[in-house]
């Protein structure tokens, strides 16, 4: 689907959207007219059917070239895949889902809350039970796909039964509003704005679970959507930072200096540096594809599955920071210029140690799952 020539262009507008702080409107459409956007339905109802191993490789090669609009992209495709797994397994609840991607309905995520550092699991969004479905009152941060988004995922708490409910809203539901807060210092095109639920209804029909609050709560849904999302994240940064290696290897090629006979290639020090940058991506990859391909196998890890998902994401987000990070070091003062084009990716690159689940956060899963404390377990600490 993602042709090279596709992805070359998508190359050249990068710098600009960073530049004017702009959706990849252009990127976007590009992807919603190859079928990018429906590549996770299943074929059977007239998807691109594929898996999250597949898809993993897609996002890969889409970052390489324009890591902001693969991010953003991965918050529709994530929630079509989460749907499709489940479909394939019976469970068909969220099939109207599916159906709607292919109709041209674009899906995005609205987990994000200030205080709350377990997102999806624990919400401060309230959620009532009314007649037909739940009102929602809150706020919803990092609303990746703003402009184009027709439905957002969101969940809230309600506290009258101690569950969380996840919902899609519909973009023309009363009561919500975008408050434009996206002037960041990377992934800028991702437009990803905040979103205000005042009093907003979400019928039944678009309730697609309600679950304990916690740990407790995490069923197949809940997982799928940490598996999707989040295994996106960690093939998005390791695409990202493979252009930076890309391009250091490329320059120190050609790079003099004025007390060198040869090339920087042959600078110990660089050499150095690169070979820390190899040996990083060299773990990166294939933790990535194996984690994805048992993920598509239906390989059985129980409750270690979590701790599976967030370990690869956030290897693929350290090692990768640390590759472009040498990177700039290698490039010297050239690499601070907005027109190395490396000034822009390790911008970008820097956010993927905050994405779900932080570092933090996937620590105290790490920790809690080697040591058998429940992931459950109340007080949290303590």
């Amino acid at each position: 689907m993602l042709s090279e020539s596709m992805l070359e262009r998508f190359w050249e507008r990068a710098p600009q959207y960073d530049r004017e702080n702009r959706f990849f409107s252009e990127d976007f459409e590009d992807l919603r007219q190859c079928g990018y956007l429906t590549s996770t339905v299943p074929k059977e109802l007239g998807g691109g059917g594929l898996s999250l191993a597949e898809f993993c490789l897609e996002q890969r090669r889409l970052a390489y070239c324009a890591a902001p609009t693969a991010l953003g992209v991965n918050m529709h495709l994530m929630w079509v895949g989460v749907a499709a797994d489940l479909w394939r397994k019976g469970d068909q609840s969220l099939e109207w889902m599916l159906r709607g991607a292919l109709e041209g309905n674009v899906y995005a995520a609205g987990h994000a809350e200030g205080g709350n550092d377990l997102p999806v699991l624990l919400s401060s969004t309230n959620a009532e039970r009314v007649s037909g479905g739940y009102r929602f009152n809150g706020r919803k941060s990092f609303g990746t796909l703003t402009p184009v988004w027709t439905h957002l995922g969101i969940h809230g708490v309600d506290k009258s039964a101690g569950k969380i409910v996840h919902a899609f809203m519909p973009r023309d539901t009363k009561g919500a509003s975008i408050v434009e807060t996206w002037d960041v210092m990377g992934m800028r095109a991702t437009k990803s704005d905040d979103t205000l639920l005042d009093d907003v209804f979400v019928p039944d029909r678009f309730v697609a679970r309600v679950v304990a609050e916690g740990p407790e709560g995490l069923d197949a849904f809940i997982l799928n959507i940490f598996a999707w999302c989040l295994m996106g994240f960690g093939n998005i940064y390791y695409g990202l930072a493979r252009r930076a290696f890309d391009m250091t290897v490329e320059a120190v090629k050609n790079k003099g200096s004025l007390f060198l006979s040869r090339p920087m290639a042959y600078h110990a020090e660089v050499q150095h540096a690169v070979a820390e940058m190899v040996m990083a991506l060299e773990g990166i990859e294939p933790h990535l594809d194996r984690i994805a391909e048992e993920w598509s196998v239906g390989k059985e890890h129980g409750a270690v599955w979590p701790m599976k998902i967030v370990a690869a994401k956030q290897r693929a987000v350290e090692e990768g920071w640390k590759v472009v990070d040498l990177a700039m070091d290698v490039a010297g003062g050239f690499g601070i210029f907005r027109k190395s084009g490396l000034e822009r990716l390790f911008r970008d690159a820097r956010l993927g140690r905050m994405h779900p689940a932080n570092s933090m956060l996937t620590r105290e899963i790490a920790a809690k799952t080697a040591l058998g404390i429940g992931l459950e377990e109340k007080p949290r600490w303590g």
